[in-house]
């Protein structure tokens, strides 16, 4: 549906040129530094037991079975070219390989691998996303594999949880078709949560993969903007709220980060509150497109945004923005954020994917905090 699939559209068709060419980062006391790089739509990140640094790509699709028009809209070939990426002592390898990936016929606008995470224990988890209807995974079979949370074991990944029949079946926020894109998971005690973009839901995956709703993000009705072959600027239309992100916060509640669905109006995205059993509540707002969340070494919240003028800009600049316990925003950077990712602490750094929609030329960038 277009407030959901015109997401990634958006943050592609502005910013075609970064799939062939990302910006260089210029060194210097405050710039940041490029730690890996030749990166396929580079997404979440995560460190693990190691040490070593994890990244989600989400590949470039492949040479097919394909489809005249897939989750976005455009015709879009299937390819296993999605990989899980560990980066340490400056070196870099693809530790998995051969995850579904789908992607434009140039091997733009993949959807794939979307996140990793570990448990106590050193298990590695990941989601694959999709981005549309749960019924594309049985009209190209190639696809089966995607919209599920993965465990990654000795004898190759293993499924925990099917998110996209759980979206059919249930689809906890009714809007119809249902709508399934598993982008985020955070790992916790007693299982796994993930937020299913497409879905507007935050999803806990409990023992032998039982799933349950934790919360649903509601839609806003905003005004439409004036653009070519939309409504009348000023209609009021839908705006969902495409949970990207989850963490669990130094509370053990759940904060989950917004991107907002079309207009994706600059300052509307919101971060949210969820403690099992209740309604969600807004922790902060005033934020744009948000991608990603994550606590740092201070214990304060940090938010990725994608676009931090919006996706309907034409401006692909992102921006790490610091909130405090009062929900006074800082922004801590922006210059060298080209459509970021993804986002992990580790000591005094931040470290962000960075070109998340670039074929091979996407990277991870360490931000001093400094």
């Amino acid at each position: 549906m277009i407030t959901k699939r015109i997401a990634l559209t958006a943050v592609l068709a502005a910013g075609a040129v970064l799939v062939s060419s990302a910006p260089a980062v210029a060194a210097g006391p405050s710039s940041p530094v490029r730690v890996a790089s030749g990166l396929d739509d580079p997404r979440g990140l995560a460190f693990g037991p190691d040490g070593a640094l994890y990244v989600a790509e989400a590949g470039r699709g492949g040479s097919g079975p394909c489809q005249k028009e897939g989750p976005e809209g455009g015709p879009v070939c299937f390819g296993r070219s999605a990989a899980i990426t560990r980066v340490a002592h400056g070196k870099q390898k693809r530790i998995l390989r051969g995850l579904p990936s789908l992607a434009s016929p140039e091997g733009t606008e993949a959807g794939g691998v979307s996140d990793v995470a570990f448990d106590r224990r050193g298990t590695l988890y990941f989601t694959v996303g999709l981005g549309g209807s749960p019924d594309l995974r049985s009209q190209m079979k190639e696809l089966s594999g995607m919209a599920k949370l993965y465990r990654a074991g000795r004898h190759g990944p293993s499924v925990v949880a099917d998110l996209g029949a759980y979206e059919k079946r249930v689809n906890p926020d009714r809007v119809q078709p249902p709508d399934t894109n598993p982008n985020s998971v955070a790992v916790v005690r007693d299982g796994q949560v993930v937020a299913d973009a497409g879905g507007n839901s935050l999803v806990r995956v409990g023992s032998h993969g039982r799933l349950s709703t934790l919360a649903v993000f509601p839609s806003r009705t905003v005004p439409a903007p004036a653009i070519p072959g939309g409504p009348p600027a000023g209609t009021p239309i839908p705006m969902q709220a495409v949970p990207t992100s989850v963490v669990q916060g130094p509370d053990g509640a759940y904060y989950v980060g917004e991107l907002t669905g079309f207009p994706f109006l600059v300052g509307k995205a919101r971060v949210w509150r969820v403690r099992p059993g209740h309604q969600p509540t807004v922790y902060a707002s005033g934020f744009t497109n948000i991608i990603d969340l994550a606590f740092g070494p201070d214990r304060k919240l940090y938010v990725l945004e994608i676009a931090k003028k919006g996706l309907l800009s034409g401006d692909q600049t992102g921006a790490l923005i610091r909130v405090d316990r009062h929900g006074r925003q800082k922004e801590i950077a922006s210059k060298g954020l080209t459509v970021p990712g993804g986002l992990a602490f580790r000591g005094d750094s931040a470290f962000v994917s960075n070109c998340s929609v670039c074929k091979g030329t996407g990277s991870v960038l360490r931000i001093s905090l400094r």
